[in-house]
């Protein structure tokens, strides 16, 4: 199946959240508590995090992303702060991702994984880079 990856304006955000919610509450449960499905959204929203979709020849959503900017001195990072759905992460689907991240100035993507997503982020074509350690205080 043939997925378009495409940004979702501020504007029409509201009439898309009830298409992609499901798909973000399910990659949620794998997350480590960064961040919930609401301050997603709200972030999403604001206009703080970019809302991207894959969609098939009918216009129907099969995947979503969340991304975020910011700047280092040396480089722009697309940060993927989440990406949702079923088998959207293929050579195709990310190369679209890394168009529009490019497309918006900036030079390296991103994002952080657990293991098992790190194996199919590295089919792709990502690296690692870091490993993230933390302690709660």
């Amino acid at each position: 199946m043939d997925l378009t990856v495409k940004p979702v304006p501020v504007n029409y955000f509201h009439q898309t959240w009830p298409l992609v919610e499901g798909l973000f509450i399910a990659a949620n449960k794998h997350d480590a508590g960064d961040y919930t499905v609401e301050q997603i959204k709200g972030l999403l929203a604001s206009g703080t995090w970019v809302l991207l979709v894959a969609t098939d020849e009918d216009n129907k959503i099969h995947g979503a992303a969340s991304i975020s900017f910011y700047n280092m001195p040396n480089y722009r990072v697309g940060f993927i702060t989440a990406m949702a759905g079923k088998a959207i992460v293929n050579t195709d689907v990310y190369g679209q991702v890394c168009s529009f991240i490019k497309a918006n100035g900036a030079t390296r993507v991103q994002c952080a994984a657990r293991e098992s997503a790190a194996r199919l982020y590295k089919q792709v074509g990502m690296e690692e880079r870091h490993i993230i350690m933390e302690t709660k205080l």
